[in-house]
């Protein structure tokens, strides 16, 4: 039985990537498979595919989800938004020297004031004037991960988003896929690699730590997904054809997986809280396009899970040694699944 102390691992900081490079796929990748491992460049990725294999993709978009604000009281307040419920509400997490009280208001970024309902768990539902993700995408602020240094400025504007971001709701991008670009995707389809997508509103969850030794005991966030039949059936044919299905990102795998756990991959919408770590069963994905994730991370888990977490220790070492630029801005890994039919 693995714990948290199994998934730890010492970073140097200066290999945490604080910006984006100038073009989305000069990233580097690391090819990891059961033969060994290859240190190559993004825009090899066509190369690496067959035609016929599938990429899924995760068309989330990013919300300008962070605001600071003031209480009634005067006194200074952070809200993060973590989930938009309906035209009007949110629930977001909520910072301040003092807890909000229900029935209360919140001034946000000077232009507009929330009403305060009741607590769940962690978060508020908190209740807007008007459409939500309008005056969320007018006057909030991107979320950049607590590991980046810098305010979100114009570059994080356009590149802390995928190029084909479309369903908004997410407050953290799906960082695999800012490495592809209009060229490189129409490069894998020039191949006959088939692109899909469905949408996972990754939330502010991603990034909170695992505070228990016992993984047993760690409470995993919930996150929302949607995915289309579309998408079930291009998997399906690739399936039957013997090629492979590659998920772009975490997000898409675990989409993927939290809607194969019938034994059959069903197309709709859910909440999924699904906890991968070794000895998961993987159902649907054969491969993955990942970047590289913190210490003690559930992604670690999930990534260990995959392709072994020997397999991942040793890619890990290498990418260190090597000097990999880590996490979202950072470089990627292309990963066989440790067993594969």
């Amino acid at each position: 039985m693995y714990t948290l102390s199994d998934f730890d691992f010492t970073l140097p900081p200066e290999l945490i990537a604080q910006a984006p490079l100038p073009e989305r796929a000069a990233s580097r990748l690391l090819q990891v498979a059961a033969a060994g491992m290859v240190d190559r460049v993004f825009t090899e990725l066509p190369d690496l595919l067959r035609a016929g294999d599938v990429l899924v993709f995760n068309d989330t978009r990013v919300l300008n989800a962070r605001f600071y604000g003031v209480k009634q009281s005067g006194g200074k307040v952070e809200v993060l938004v973590e989930r938009v419920l309906d035209e009007r509400t949110v629930l977001a997490q909520v910072r301040a020297s003092k807890s909000p009280v229900q029935g209360t208001r919140l001034r946000l970024a000077d232009c507009f004031d929330v009403g305060v309902g009741e607590r769940s768990g962690e978060f508020f539902v908190l209740h807007f004037p008007s459409d939500a993700i309008e005056l969320i995408d007018r006057y909030g602020q991107l979320p950049l991960p607590p590991y980046i240094q810098h305010a979100a400025d114009a570059t994080d504007a356009q590149r802390y988003q995928t190029v084909y971001a479309k369903h908004p709701g997410a407050v953290a991008a799906p960082t695999a896929g800012l490495h592809f670009d209009d060229a490189l995707l129409e490069k894998l389809q020039q191949k006959g690699v088939l692109l899909t997508w469905l949408t996972l509103h990754v939330g502010a969850g991603t990034f909170q730590p695992v505070r228990t030794e016992n993984l047993a005991e760690h409470q995993m966030h919930s996150e929302w997904y949607s995915l289309p039949q579309a998408t079930v059936d291009v998997i399906e044919t690739a399936q039957r054809n013997g090629r492979d299905v590659i998920a772009v990102g975490t997000t898409s795998l675990r989409a993927l997986e939290s809607a194969s756990q019938t034994g059959k991959l069903l197309a709709g919408s859910a909440d999924t809280q699904l906890f991968i770590t070794p000895g998961y069963q993987f159902k649907t994905v054969n491969r993955l396009i990942t970047n590289f994730h913190l210490p003690k991370s559930t992604l670690m888990m999930l990534v260990s899970a995959f392709a072994g977490i020997d397999r991942i220790r040793h890619a890990y070492s290498h990418a260190i040694t090597q000097r990999y630029r880590f996490f979202s801005y950072g470089d990627a890994m292309l990963l066989d699944r440790e067993h594969r039919a």
